[in-house]
């Protein structure tokens, strides 16, 4: 079955500054953490997909306007420190073990080596129903 592992970090619930005030070494361990995670998961040939995401002040919410044009607003959580920052595919045999990815994943450093332990949200990826026929 696949899932969708989605990375959601917040500096004010987990206690740590955010990045930008992060040391280079703090960084650098961070996202060596997350390579070696992805190359791990691709090995065992359970990866579909891995994307970190641009900072929240780069999305955007788009609804169609009365006319079906796009209307583009600044989001999707202005007001809140929480955001989405990155997201796997991956198929695997059983929720469980997605839990158990998603705990793993959960532990990349912050500042000083603390495992951030942010939330990271497992959903299943449902398969497309079969096509009826009239």
């Amino acid at each position: 079955m696949k899932y969708m592992l989605l990375m959601q970090f917040s500096q004010v619930s987990a206690g740590f500054p955010s990045m930008d005030q992060w040391t280079r070494d703090e960084i650098a361990a961070h996202i060596a953490f997350m390579r070696d995670a992805d190359k791990e998961i691709a090995a065992r040939g359970t990866l579909i997909d891995a994307q970190g995401l641009a900072s929240p002040d780069q999305a955007r919410i788009v609804r169609a306007g009365a006319d079906g044009s796009a209307v583009i607003t600044d989001g999707p959580y202005p007001e809140t420190k929480e955001f989405l920052a990155g997201y796997w595919v991956v198929d695997l045999p059983s929720a469980e073990t997605a839990y158990e990815l998603a705990a793993f994943i959960s532990t990349a450093p912050g500042p000083g080596g603390r495992p951030l332990n942010m939330p990271i949200h497992v959903h299943p990826v449902l398969d497309s129903p079969p096509i009826l026929e009239d």
